[in-house]
């Protein structure tokens, strides 16, 4: 089902390219698109994770340079049945994480430097768990995949104004400077899109799921109330120059350009916890 999602999102998104491309140029325009579509979806599928982690300043880490962090996700892999991922380390003062990589065997999980000053030992297992989650449920490959793409699509909003600001030649847009007008506006919505078509249930799943690797659904509940505080009072420069990659976090790092409420790329903190409680209570102690 995740390779379904998978293909009918990069599907759309081809398509979507390709409609920005024939609005710039017509049918040149669009065949141009598509053969860039082609050759992005196939280099995203095999290196977007690597972009990703370069974008925001990760580096990796062995066992010696944080004994602690890497034995926690350690610990939880073999908890979740998973291999053991690449660890990394972003330095950045506001409290956060992601997960990325095509699949289990090739997954990489990163934390924040912010995020391990703040949080106790059992908050950073409840966050790398959920994490985890994303790899085990093969959500990491999607949301790597979009956050390229979704980029992609924002940069050719940018050489449809740059080409219409410089006087460039019009003559094989069939809509002339309206279509440049449409590319220039739409272009970046549909950025904010790609990131809505990443089901806000996604986290939710992942949040329960991390929970049962865990063991102990307050943990990820504690540590989401300190994170959602951390990012709203703490920028993210990384994540405000690559938006399209804010859906990926545990928690979205956006807050110094906040957009409004209904492009949001995830569900609600208040409602995560409030879920997370309930789970603890149902099921009861955890051991």
């Amino acid at each position: 089902m995740n390779y379904l999602r998978t293909g009918i999102l990069l599907a759309a998104m081809t398509a979507l390219f390709m409609g920005c491309g024939y609005l710039i140029g017509g049918e040149g325009g669009m065949l141009i698109a598509f053969g860039l579509a082609a050759a992005m979806n196939l280099f995203a599928y095999w290196n977007s994770d690597k972009m990703v982690l370069r974008m925001h300043g990760a580096r990796q880490i062995e066992r010696r340079d944080a004994p602690g962090f890497y034995g926690i996700v350690e610990q939880l892999a073999r908890k979740a049945e998973l291999p053991m991922p690449k660890v990394y380390i972003m330095e950045n003062d506001q409290p956060n994480a992601f997960a990325t990589g095509r699949n289990p065997e090739n997954a990489a999980v990163a934390a924040t430097t912010g995020l391990l000053q703040l949080m106790s030992d059992q908050e950073v297992a409840g966050v790398m768990a959920h994490e985890l989650a994303h790899v085990k449920n093969r959500d990491t490959l999607i949301m790597t995949i979009t956050a390229t793409i979704a980029g992609a699509i924002s940069m050719l909003a940018n050489i449809a104004m740059f080409s219409n600001l410089f006087g460039g030649d019009n003559r094989n847009n069939p809509l002339g400077f309206v279509g440049i007008l449409l590319v220039m506006f739409l272009a970046p919505m549909a950025a904010a899109l790609v990131q809505m078509a990443i089901s806000r249930t996604r986290e939710y799943s992942a949040d329960r799921l991390g929970a049962e690797i865990s063991g102990h659904p307050l943990w990820l509940a504690s540590a989401l109330e300190k994170l959602e505080r951390g990012a709203q009072a703490i920028d993210n420069e990384a994540a405000e120059r690559n938006p399209a990659t804010a859906h990926m976090f545990i928690i979205n790092p956006l807050h110094a350009h906040a957009t409004d409420k209904l492009f949001s790329t995830h569900p609600n903190t208040e409602n995560r916890i409030r879920r997370l409680r309930e789970m603890a209570g149902a099921v009861g102690p955890w051991g």
